[in-house]
């Protein structure tokens, strides 16, 4: 009998609505010892994906309207017998109708316990777990759209593909060596490299694309910088919308950095407005400079800002050089004034120029334009099979080496039974990416980071 657990599923604020699930062999009887139908029904003989109204009973008294709703096992989210209820969102009434539903006999559901019984439970892979994690940290619309094409399998059943082939390899590989005496088929040399060659294609194709994954669903460290008064806090303000960063004529206005997540298009960026870069013997001011230098150092993007109605001074070249062989895109600004700028010279240094008035709110989609092309996630599809995480990550390029490893024996012309050993090796490693073969420690850790109550 497994343990029931219990635990509230809505946000950890006040809204409409509040959902306490549980989850376990007796989740529909502890839930009928705190919820009373109207219709002075049982809840225990509910039939499954059925709901009913009445009250939550706290302590002997009526202390909400509410919602029951059953899930019998195996249909349900984690496989076993599943009850909701629903009450009005109020943390308070919501805490107290979980600390009953402990008192009937429910223990607290651990982070991401409930999707770890799908997942032991055969509901879902490993891969779909951790995108459903992934589906409630989404920020981006790409990134939203590519976990839930994962929680419907994308990348399970990719791998899968894959997997299918190897077994397939090699079972026929394994009964040819076992078997001599039987009259098996040998498998050709052809045959053999040309399904490693297309196994090995579809792995190195996922990895290709994990950093445009990457960029795309966990947003891109971006660093806002040019020398004071380029107009680089205006950018920031027009990218999030509010008057996140101090705006003046003044020079040195901005001293620290200021963070901020947006979303430009269809990336999140991760913002840092940064300290006007030049020479300075003000010591606050000096240490902001340092900060903004390390933010340039560190950012998968810079957007280097620069003053169309100014000439490129010393402080814009140095710029320009601190910008070489980084992702940056030149950001002219202050279009709405007389130009002053040689152009010439940025659209020679950098590959991506947009010009823009941030003071107007002019060009946030030529900005987005050039960022998706200058990242290569212009043309993304957030539908196709993705790696979502270095764990998955690791355990494809450990199976495309070990796929690599076999291919090269096959032109080679060693033994079936050599080459077998590469093939067991990186269908494994893809079972472990799936969770077939996942270790305890490899589980533990990655339901360890969800949120309680998921």
């Amino acid at each position: 009998m497994s343990k029931t657990i219990a635990a509230i599923s809505t946000g950890a604020a006040a809204g409409g609505i509040g959902v306490i699930r549980i989850s376990g062999d007796n989740a529909i009887e502890i839930a009928s010892r705190i919820f009373a139908p109207l219709d002075n029904s049982s809840l225990t003989e509910l039939k499954g994906y059925r709901a009913k109204y009445g009250n939550i009973i706290i302590d002997g008294e009526k202390a909400d309207n509410a919602v029951a709703l059953v899930f019998r096992a195996p249909k349900s989210y984690t496989g076993e017998d599943v009850a909701e209820l629903s009450v009005h969102g109020g943390m308070l009434l919501v805490k107290k109708t979980l600390e009953e539903v402990l008192k009937n006999g429910a223990s607290p559901a651990e982070a991401g316990e409930f999707t770890k019984r799908a997942f032991l439970n055969g509901k879902i892979d490993l891969t779909q777990a951790e995108s459903v994690a992934e589906l409630i940290s989404a920020a981006g619309e790409e990134s939203l759209r590519a976990s839930f094409n994962a929680l419907q399998g994308a990348l399970s059943n990719k791998i899968n593909s894959v997997l299918d082939k190897l077994l397939d390899i090699s079972a026929v590989m394994a009964a040819w060596v076992d078997y001599p005496d039987e009259e098996i088929p040998e498998l050709s040399d052809t045959e053999l490299i040309a399904a490693l060659e297309g196994c090995k294609a579809e792995l190195g194709a996922l990895l290709d694309n994990y950093e445009n994954g990457q960029t795309v669903t966990k947003g891109v460290s971006t660093a806002i910088v040019g020398k004071p008064n380029v107009g680089k806090s205006s950018l920031m303000n027009m990218l999030t919308g509010t008057e996140k960063s101090i705006v003046t004529h003044i020079e040195g206005t901005t001293r620290d950095v200021v963070e901020e997540e947006v979303r430009l298009g269809g990336l999140v960026l991760r913002l840092k407005d940064t300290a006007g870069l030049r020479s300075s013997d003000d010591l606050v001011e000096a240490i902001g400079i340092e900060k903004a230098y390390k933010a340039l150092d560190d950012a998968q993007l810079v957007l280097a800002v620069f003053d169309s109605s100014q000439e490129l001074g010393k402080d814009d070249l140095d710029l320009i050089e601190k910008c070489s062989g980084k992702r940056a895109v030149a950001v002219i600004n202050k279009i709405d004034l007389e130009n002053k700028l040689d152009e010439r010279a940025l659209e020679n240094a950098f590959s991506k120029v947009v010009y823009i008035s941030a003071k107007n709110s002019e060009g946030a989609q030529e900005l987005s334009k050039a960022v998706e092309e200058l990242l290569g996630v212009a043309e993304f599809d957030s539908s196709a099979p993705m790696l979502a995480n270095a764990r998955q990550k690791q355990n494809c390029e450990n199976a495309f080496s070990c796929i690599c490893e076999a291919l090269s024996a096959a032109q080679a012309g060693m033994t079936f039974d050599a080459i077998n050993v590469m093939i067991d090796s990186a269908a494994d490693e893809l079972l472990s990416l799936t969770g077939k073969k996942a270790t305890t420690e490899v589980v533990n850790n990655i339901f360890s980071k969800f949120c309680v109550g998921k």
